[in-house]
């Protein structure tokens, strides 16, 4: 395994990270720790979840398998753990969004879940538009006072966003956002616009999701012909006709290098500025497998040419305003 620092921080964490928004919703109690305990042997020490994973009635079901692994296995000082709060956990209106009160209140229900003391990465999974976010950090401010945030992370914001929450992080004296999680993929690559460059201004590290665009670079034409089941056969087959063209091209390039899809899309992840660890999310044990060999798998000067055709970044590619002005 690779390990590397979270953004600007000096907390090491691998250069993948296990992904559990499928438990719950795809994986029962037993297959989800099956994966837990596969991924921690394999040296991955970076767990992601979030409090409306798996939620059935807004149980947060996928908190609650970590918990249980935690407590069955004893091994929650070996993981840096992250989980998230801004989606709706109950019919209330207060128990949503990013006002003080529902952080508060959504830590203590998510460390409840988790049966742990602390939560080392606590994420904003949204941007909330409607509080400032002077409240917003004296919220996070409380929690990490009192030992239950280590750090303070965001998901699914935009670069200014970035920008403006560490600004007034920054007039508080605090160190403010460490993480980003965001799509960024092969086939989603508009973040390298702004997110990017802002997000490695401010030395925050990214953790990108979907890393295989719901399945379309893990094979998915080749599943497709096989009938194999998985994400990319049900919900994500429409998309598949959208991008057959691309789709052919790059399996042929993949095979012609003698890598599988998953492996490549993850090696160029991991090759691109700024990030930190890319996002995965295996259904089973042995999927990890792929996604590891990914570490190991560097892509010369010509590959990564070729993927640039294949998968074009916006307008001259690059940040902007080059990239779309000079």
């Amino acid at each position: 395994m690779e390990y590397t620092t979270l953004g600007r921080t000096g907390l090491a964490v691998s250069r993948l990270c296990l992904g559990t928004m499928n438990f719950g919703w795809q994986l029962g109690e037993a297959d989800s720790h099956a994966v837990l305990d596969r991924a921690l042997d394999e040296g991955i020490n970076f767990v992601d979840t979030a409090d409306m994973y798996g939620a059935r009635d807004y149980e947060g079901t996928s908190e609650q398998y970590i918990g249980s692994w935690f407590a069955r296995t004893g091994r929650r000082d070996e993981v840096v753990l992250a989980t998230k709060v801004y989606q709706p956990m109950s019919d209330r209106p207060t128990d949503r969004g990013l006002s003080a009160r529902h952080i508060v209140m959504a830590c203590e229900a998510s460390l409840r879940r988790l049966r742990t003391d602390r939560i080392d990465l606590y994420q904003m999974h949204h941007v909330d538009r409607s509080t400032p976010w002077e409240e917003i950090w004296q919220a996070f401010d409380v929690l990490v006072q009192q030992g239950k945030v280590v750090y303070c992370g965001s998901s699914n914001f935009a670069g200014w966003h970035l920008a403006a929450a560490q600004a007034a992080a920054d007039r508080r004296g605090r160190l403010g956002l460490v993480s980003e999680q965001l799509k960024y993929s092969l086939l989603t690559r508009h973040v390298e616009l702004e997110v990017v460059p802002a997000a490695i201004e401010l030395g925050i590290g990214l953790l990108p999701w979907s890393p295989l665009a719901q399945g379309l670079l893990s094979g998915a034409l080749r599943k497709e012909r096989e009938a194999a089941p998985g994400r990319t056969t049900t919900h994500a087959a429409p998309r598949v006709q959208e991008h057959r063209a691309v789709l052919e091209r790059y399996e042929r390039l993949c095979a012609g290098l003698g890598l599988e899809p998953t492996t490549v899309a993850l090696a160029w992840l991991l090759s691109r500025p700024g990030v930190t660890a890319p996002i995965i999310g295996p259904r089973t044990p042995d999927q990890l497998d792929l996604a590891l060999r990914a570490l190991g798998t560097g892509l010369d000067d010509e590959t990564l040419t070729r993927l640039d055709e294949l998968f074009p970044p916006i307008g001259k590619g690059g940040p902007g305003p080059e990239a779309w002005a000079w």
